[in-house]
């Protein structure tokens, strides 16, 4: 079994900053993609930035230019900055991997709350 352990939420002011860490853990050969959703009460859970295993990029357009997603493979570790934080950005993290184990199989970590608050 896999899990995603995720940290470093919390409460900060508008224009902030904040790092989110999730490291994965169990019995696995590699790990794919590894990503970063947000779900915001009421809203549908969203993709806000993911990183392949060679370290291509994509992020959603409303956290471009202030967020930047990173990997230490040797670690199993995704990590997200988050710069110049926006009361919209107040939401659930949640991080997500497709891990390569006996299938490729994809994994939720349990999510972590980032509140962005005066």
């Amino acid at each position: 079994q896999v899990q995603l352990v995720e940290s470093g939420g919390g409460l900060v002011q508008p224009g902030g900053s904040l790092r989110l860490s999730c490291a994965a853990s169990g019995k696995f050969f590699s790990i794919d993609a590894m990503g970063w959703y947000r779900q915001a009460p009421g809203k549908q859970r969203e993709l806000v930035a993911r990183i392949t295993s060679s370290g291509y990029t994509a992020f959603a357009d409303s956290v471009k230019g202030r967020f930047t997603i990173s990997r230490d493979n040797a670690k199993n570790t995704v990590y997200l900055q988050m710069n110049s934080l926006k009361p919209e950005d107040m939401a659930v993290y949640y991080c997500h991997a497709f891990v390569d184990g006996d299938y490729t199989t994809d994994y939720w970590g349990q999510g972590t709350q980032v509140t962005v608050s005066s």
